[in-house]
């Protein structure tokens, strides 16, 4: 006997809710923001219409199905099942946290504050919920399959991400290591700010601020593109290290290998540090596309 649909809604706490947890009351809150030159008006707002979000997403939740409800910083402890429907509601950064814990499980975005972000993945408004999670069950055109990124370490440990990996020092340190990149026969000892390897959708951000930046004429992927490019951050030439390979793109089963020359070295994806691989002297770790890929309805 098959289980029935889970639909699983994705949320943040608000800053409101976190105020409110740090300060105790709502006059205490307003008066920590005042004391900075804030109001709290806004804040309040944007609480009311995230929390308007969720009731509606949960009321046009099908009554055959069951549900639940995910704080973000539950996510790593949550055991999504395959006929999970996962309903993101937040902002485009709250999909690309829920991405890495999935297998097969379709995605739906919906943005609470139209027009405040770009929109790139939570495309959807909160009334379109019933459409879409019909959608999503049924499976079809109707879902986006998005190119993922991931890192796997010599010790058999593995991470995945949305928009990008960041393998570097959990300081400010510089991070020392020997690079390979696929299509290259020599590896080059480096001392940098760390290597960047990101997918068509995290080239609207931290990767497209390292493409512009450095005037690339890579051509960026799309999200659905089976390509990643990679950025070395502020390599420093020395007699012992080079800035010989500093950018690329990987492609199909093509990977870039990273042995660590440093104590201890870190690599984690889409900004969530907490979730990191912890790599030390020696350690290798081969970055490259993932074999899964976002279900995005």
């Amino acid at each position: 006997m098959s289980l029935a649909p889970r639909a699983v809604v994705v949320h943040r706490t608000s800053e409101y809710e976190e105020l409110l947890a740090r300060h105790g009351t709502h006059g205490q809150a307003e008066f920590f923001l005042s004391s900075r030159g804030r109001g709290i008006d806004d804040v309040v707002d944007r609480h009311r219409r995230k929390q308007l979000s969720l009731s509606e997403v949960e009321a046009a939740i099908p009554a055959s199905w069951r549900q639940a409800r995910l704080e973000r910083a539950d996510l790593d402890r949550f055991l999504f099942g395959p006929e999970d429907v996962v309903v993101v509601v937040g902002a485009d950064g709250l999909v690309a946290n829920t991405a890495k814990y999935l297998s097969e499980q379709p995605v739906v975005g919906i943005d609470t504050e139209p027009g405040r972000g770009l929109g790139t993945l939570v495309r959807h408004r909160p009334r379109d919920t019933a459409r879409l999670l019909s959608a999503a069950a049924a499976g079809g055109p109707a879902i986006d399959e998005l190119t993922m990124v991931e890192a796997a370490a010599d010790n058999g440990e593995r991470l995945c991400a949305l928009n990008e990996i960041y393998f570097g020092s959990p300081g400010h340190q510089s991070a020392r290591y020997r690079l390979t990149p696929s299509a290259a026969t020599d590896p080059e000892t480096q001392a940098s700010s760390g290597v960047l390897v990101g997918t068509g959708t995290g080239s609207t951000g931290w990767l497209r601020s390292l493409w512009q930046e450095r005037s690339s004429a890579l051509p960026l992927p799309g999200p659905a593109d089976p390509r990643l490019l990679w950025f070395v951050r502020e390599a420093w030439p020395s007699p012992a290290t080079g800035t010989r390979l500093v950018e690329g793109t990987l492609a199909g089963t093509e990977e870039l290998r990273l042995t660590v020359e440093s104590d201890r070295l870190v690599a984690f994806g889409d900004g969530i540090e907490s979730d990191a691989l912890e790599l030390t002297w020696g350690q290798t770790v081969r970055v490259g596309i993932a074999a899964r890929r976002l279900r995005l309805v």
